[in-house]
């Protein structure tokens, strides 16, 4: 036949593979290499998970990731503000100033509070 027998083994080109790799991605856009080859498998194309890692990478196709936020400061309350009475003061030694943290976690429900001097530190 004049042709080599590895002729027969040939790989589909790779175009062919980004181009079904696209489609996969622009219908499922949160899909992994993982989950793009195994939809490649079932749509019968057999390609490394490697060569889908460097194509994707290589064309841009990372997933899109969904990160949850935590609402933690809810500013659009009725309660009254209180202003920032350390805002002008000017501290000259130690003790003077001490200010306190609320921290609260939303999986926890308990609060701490943590009292440190202000210029405990500063002046040694």
């Amino acid at each position: 036949m004049g042709i080599g027998r590895s002729t027969f083994y040939d790989t589909p080109d790779d175009t062919t593979v980004v181009a079904e790799i696209k489609t996969i991605c622009d219908e499922f856009e949160a899909y992994g290499y993982r989950r793009v080859g195994a939809e490649l498998r079932h749509r019968g194309m057999v390609v490394n998970a490697k060569k889908i890692r460097r194509l994707m990478r290589e064309h841009a196709l990372n997933p899109k990731r969904r990160r949850r936020s935590i609402a933690t400061t809810d500013s659009d309350h009725n309660y009254p503000i209180f202003p920032n009475l350390a805002n002008n003061m000017s501290l000259d030694g130690p003790n003077q100033l001490w200010v306190a943290d609320l921290s609260s976690n939303a999986r926890a429900p308990c609060s701490k509070a943590y009292f440190i001097p202000r210029r405990s530190r500063a002046l040694a």
